[in-house]
């Protein structure tokens, strides 16, 4: 059962705060913490920590790949698909030993300390390797997104001034050739793919090579025996680029003291966390949540298996029919995942009871309510979760014990349903590439929805007014506020950006660094915070009502017709417009049942379906008790799906508004002009 409820307090008794963690023992005030191990202060120290402590324990795993072939579609188009084999497995020794050789090719190769270095590669075990060599030897590591635009990638590179760059094969060719001539620093590119050996056709004065043999150049002797010059805990460990949903991305400052800090914070909250831990890895390492999550596992010798996005399940796009996706593989315990994942799960799962029997239905239904009413009042199910939810637990593996999710708000239902079916508490939580992707994660029992729990151990919040969007700390039931974040782990700022850095950072009295989110929060008499809107989403319709665009999109998104949701509003109309990614099965069905024909753009194109969406969506708004100017007003389906290939949705899968937008500019003036 639940322990004493209050997980957090106002430390000043004010309702504004700062919030601090409490102890959930005596439930007195915590100090907060910024280490996990005494004397481990820099990101190097972990790794030779994991190595002494776990030397033959599995550390990184990268499945074998077997034969990959092209499969022909229905629809004329080739899929690739791969078979892969089990998962092949270095040791914290070998990978500390792995990392410690290429750092010291890299120096051998000019690489200085406390110059950056730049990594632009997809999740892998070579990361993180050349991650640790990077602390290791003191090379701030410059993270770039895979799926940032070329202009984007060249911005990063000129202004951390890089001279030497880690990448992969496919990334070379498909991003980094076309912009080598923006990037005139540029003189070392190292692949981390072992072949091939000479790649002909690069800009002069641009050396390539591969991931073994700058080991091979660090391992020798005379290289080995060159003095290194350790890290201090507030050096760079980190200059982050977040895709932002606005303009140029900025680079974050993170130091190895603000990562330690975060790490602790978050492993805090993981029940029961030690070396028999397997995580799986295939969010973007160039994301704060799936680096920190990695470190985590890293600092309590847990092991890490890669995957990625198209192989996680059997299901998965890339994964041939009959073949095993990573998850069945490797039976993983942690996981983390952004919302959209989730939702996919979800939807695939629910789908498939769609098609059940309606005994087998009724069964599912029945166990599922029941559960719900279980878990909430603190009690197990074993019966249900063997007979009824093992099959959907298998696909995750079938030995998940807790979700990590953030990156975006988690809807009702999806964190519902990972609850009851897969029969894992999910910690929700909430964090900025400012704060380390520390802020606050839900605790594993509380099942309560849409809230992302308490402050971490490592960082305090307090709520400041906002009097435009009508916020204040002294409203009732709950008091409400700009999220401002303070403690070891907020960040040392924006890179090269003093003026964002004055208008986002401040240190109070006491030396310590805060950040303001922009994200509006209410704190909840436990301790826990909810957060209800955004700044930037404010919008002010002609007749001066306030209408929050994420709120809107937040409560429309649980609607099953709709798979992802855009509001806009402009502030010379009177009414919002909304662009609807809607959800295939549901609007085919539909279709259907309207006895229309045609091809899936065709059918989004139909004004008679955007009629009816439009009326579902009204129906979903008025039950989650939108105001009436808030319900969009009119519709545009959108036939293909935001993706960050798309450049319309960040990493995270947030919206970039600017270029939705611009996207959609005909249909904004067809809607507002009544055309």
């Amino acid at each position: 059962l639940k322990p004493s409820c209050l997980s957090a307090r106002s430390v000043s008794g004010r309702p504004a705060g700062p919030y601090r963690a409490t102890n959930h023992e005596d439930g007195s005030q915590q100090k907060l913490v910024s280490s996990l191990h005494p004397g481990v202060d820099t990101l190097d120290k972990v790794m030779e920590h994991g190595a002494a402590r776990f030397p033959e324990r599995n550390c990184l795993g990268t499945r074998e790949v077997l034969s990959e072939e092209d499969e022909l579609q229905p629809n004329g188009k080739v899929f690739k698909k791969v078979i892969l084999g089990e998962y092949q497995w270095m040791s914290y020794e070998e990978t500390y030993q792995a990392a410690v050789c290429f750092g010291s090719g890299l120096a051998a190769l000019g690489q200085r300390p406390q110059c950056n270095i730049a990594i632009f590669c997809e999740t892998r075990a070579e990361w993180m390797i050349a991650a640790q060599a990077c602390f290791i030897y003191n090379f701030p590591l410059v993270t770039l997104y895979s799926t940032l635009g070329g202009a984007a990638i060249a911005h990063g590179l000129n202004e951390t001034e890089i001279t030497h760059i880690i990448t992969s094969k496919d990334l070379l060719h498909s991003r980094l050739k076309d912009i080598l001539l923006e990037v005139p620093r540029l003189q070392h590119i190292i692949v981390v793919d072992s072949k091939p050996t000479s790649w002909p056709g690069f800009p002069r004065g641009i050396m390539v090579h591969n991931m073994d043999a700058v080991q091979e150049l660090g391992s020798r002797p005379d290289n080995m025996a060159v003095a290194r010059r350790r890290p201090v805990p507030s050096d760079i460990a980190v200059i982050m680029y977040t895709s932002g949903s606005t303009g140029i991305p900025k680079g974050v400052m993170i130091s190895h003291s603000n990562i330690i800090a975060g790490v602790t914070g978050m492993a805090e909250r993981i029940p029961d966390l030690d070396e028999t831990d397997t995580y799986i890895g295939y969010l973007p390492l160039a994301h704060v949540l799936e680096l920190s999550a990695e470190m985590v596992c890293i600092s309590h010798g847990c092991c890490i298996g890669y995957s990625s996005p198209q192989t996680l399940a059997d299901q998965s796009t890339k994964i041939k029919k009959g073949s095993k996706g990573d998850t069945s593989v490797l039976k993983p315990t942690l996981m983390a995942a952004v919302p959209e994942i989730m939702d996919r799960i979800y939807k695939n799962v629910m789908t498939k009871v769609e098609e059940m029997s309606s005994v087998q239905r009724t069964l599912f239904v029945l166990a599922y309510n029941y559960k719900m009413e279980q878990i909430t009042k603190g009690y197990k199910t074993p019966l249900c979760d063997s007979l009824v939810f093992r099959k959907v637990r298998s696909l995750l593996g079938g030995h998940m014990r807790v979700l990590l999710s953030g990156g975006a708000p988690l809807s009702a239902a999806t964190q519902r349903f990972m609850n009851i079916c897969l029969c894992c508490p999910v910690g929700q939580g909430y964090g900025l590439t400012e704060t380390c992707g520390a802020g606050t994660i839900s605790e594993m029992w509380d099942y309560s929805t849409g809230r992302v729990g308490a402050p971490l151990i490592c960082s305090e919040i307090t709520l400041k007014d906002w009097e435009e969007g009508g916020y204040y700390s002294t409203d009732k039931p709950h008091p409400r506020g700009e999220i401002v974040i303070g403690g070891p782990n907020v960040t040392m700022g924006y890179y090269k950006n003093e003026v964002k850095n004055r208008e986002d950072f401040f240190v109070d009295s006491n030396g310590q660094r805060w950040f303001c989110t922009g994200d509006i929060g209410e704190f909840h008499p436990d301790g826990c915070l909810k957060i209800i809107d955004r700044k930037k989403d404010l919008v002010k319709l002609q007749a001066g009502e306030y209408v929050s665009l994420g709120k809107v999109e937040a409560m429309l998104k649980n609607c099953p017709f709709v798979d992802n949701i855009c509001a806009y509003a402009n502030s010379d109309q009177s009414y919002v417009i909304g662009f609807v990614v809607p959800n295939q099965k549901q609007l085919m069905a539909l279709a259907e049942q309207r006895g229309l024909r045609g091809s899936w753009e065709e059918i989004c194109n139909n004004p008679d379906m955007e009629r009816d969406v439009l009326h579902i969506i009204t129906e979903a708004a008025l039950s989650a008790k939108l105001e009436r100017f808030e319900i969009p007003r009119k519709i545009r389906l959108s036939a293909e799906p935001w993706t960050p290939e798309t450049g319309l949705v960040t990493d995270a899968f947030k919206l970039k508004r600017k270029e939705l937008k611009s996207h959609y500019q005909e249909d904004i003036e067809r809607m507002y002009g009544g055309k």
